[in-house]
């Protein structure tokens, strides 16, 4: 089939790739035209693992890119995978979406053929009917069920792993509502289907598909906010909370994924997918208690390496080695990175900081320009008087002797993979 992406973010991109490696034509359209030459020239505008070579193989025959809305008039389908970012309080916001949205219906308004729209960012219940569907009729002089139908397809890709996560998923959620967008969104994911043999695919409602992106991530975040509150239950009582942990995941009904304790989720997606959530409930009049309390947990965490911290140095004066910025492994993202609470409360505790990551540094040099950065794990704990450790870089695990270099051999580990010694102080969060 052919494809449109509207958006060559991170999901945008990823999707636009992975299809054309199933065998569909694509097209990225964006209004960025250094991105667009970024794509049609073979390359990859984020870092994600296993992209460059899926953007290298197709870009110039299955998978190229435009600024051009022109390009969705040959395609079948288009999909919207734009920005929704978080407001204050917590909504998200709609204005890219729906400025799209008005561009995609003028185009669409030239087409005579049937033509899907396939909500693909993460928006709360009622927005693809109520939202996006009339800017598209209005703009396009058609009525959604004639002219075109619009679709969701959540996405639950995890940065990192999000071609891999993509092309052997556990489940393919479609959302339709009409007999036509369900068959046509079929057509799209039957070649990924076919090869990823054991994946689900849930047919279901339009509202029902954007829930189940937000019920997704919301359990997945208020499991680990229980999980670290339980480790920090146990860490009280000196308890060995893995050896609970472990336990416990042995109970299919609970299992054992999502089991790790540590420094807490961030992210682009879990922060702000659970303040939608929660923002949304109470605008229908609804207190998500859990949810709320999942939050809460979560937002202590950081700060409780600083609390262990204390126990064995001062932090202010001390110069304090921060490893790992981007908010977890295997990606330079930093946007709610666990070091960013963290690094402002031993700045404000008068600590000396310098930061270390394999790949996120120029991210997070963004958000603190005026702290050190280090070129190495190892030139990160020179001179230091204490060390934390934010991500769990596999790197990270490795190191042993670096810390033979350190001014206080004093280590508070928030994801609980440095290997102990006898002759360094050694915390972790477990």
């Amino acid at each position: 089939m052919k494809l449109s992406i509207i958006g060559s973010g991170y999901v945008g991109t990823t999707i636009a790739a992975c299809f054309a490696e199933v065998g569909h034509d694509v097209v990225n359209v964006d209004i960025d035209e250094d991105v667009v030459a970024t794509l049609n020239s073979g390359e990859s505008p984020i870092h994600e693992p296993g992209l460059d070579d899926l953007i290298e193989e197709h870009a110039g025959d299955r998978l190229r890119a435009t600024t051009d809305y022109e390009a969705v008039l040959d395609t079948d389908a288009t999909f919207l995978a734009l920005s929704t970012p978080s407001t204050d309080d917590g909504h998200i916001d709609l204005s890219i979406m729906e400025a799209a949205a008005e561009s995609l219906g003028a185009t669409l308004a030239e087409k005579d053929d049937y033509h899907l729209v396939v909500t693909k960012s993460t928006v709360v219940p009622t927005t693809t009917e109520e939202v996006i569907a009339p800017v598209l009729e209005e703009a396009s002089g058609k009525r959604v069920g004639e002219g075109f139908d619009v679709g969701m397809n959540p996405e639950f890709l995890r940065e990192g792993s999000a071609v891999e996560d993509f092309l052997d998923p556990d489940k393919v959620v479609l959302g339709s509502q009409t007999d036509r967008a369900a068959e046509t969104l079929r057509a799209v994911f039957d070649p990924l289907v076919e090869q990823a043999s054991d994946a689900a695919v849930v047919e279901t409602g339009i509202r029902e598909a954007e829930m189940i992106k937000y019920a997704n991530n919301a359990f997945l975040a208020a499991k680990i906010s229980l999980v670290n509150d339980l480790a920090n239950i146990c860490k009280e009582y000196d308890v060995d909370s893995s050896e609970v942990l472990d336990a416990i995941g042995l109970d299919s009904r609970i299992g054992s994924e999502f089991l790790g304790a540590g420094v807490g989720w961030g992210g682009s997606c879990f922060p702000k997918d659970v303040a939608a959530i929660v923002a949304a409930a109470r605008d229908v009049g609804y207190e998500p208690a859990m949810l709320e309390a999942a939050v809460a947990v979560n937002d202590r965490q950081p700060v409780r390496m600083l609390d262990i911290l204390r126990d064995h140095v001062d932090p202010s004066g001390a110069r304090v080695a921060v490893l790992g910025l981007a908010f977890k492994p295997g990606t330079d993202d930093v946007r709610n990175s666990r070091a960013i609470p963290l690094i402002d409360a031993l700045l404000d505790a008068g600590a000396d900081v310098v930061g270390y990551d394999p790949v996120a540094t120029e991210n997070f040099r963004e958000k603190f320009p005026d702290i050190d950065y280090a070129d190495s794990a190892g030139a990160a704990l020179d001179g230091a008087d204490a060390a934390l450790v934010v991500t769990d870089w596999d790197e990270f695990a490795a190191l042993y002797d670096e810390f033979d270099a350190m001014n206080e051999p004093v280590v508070v580990d928030g994801r609980s993979i440095v290997t102990r010694r006898d002759d360094i102080v050694y915390e972790s969060l477990v």
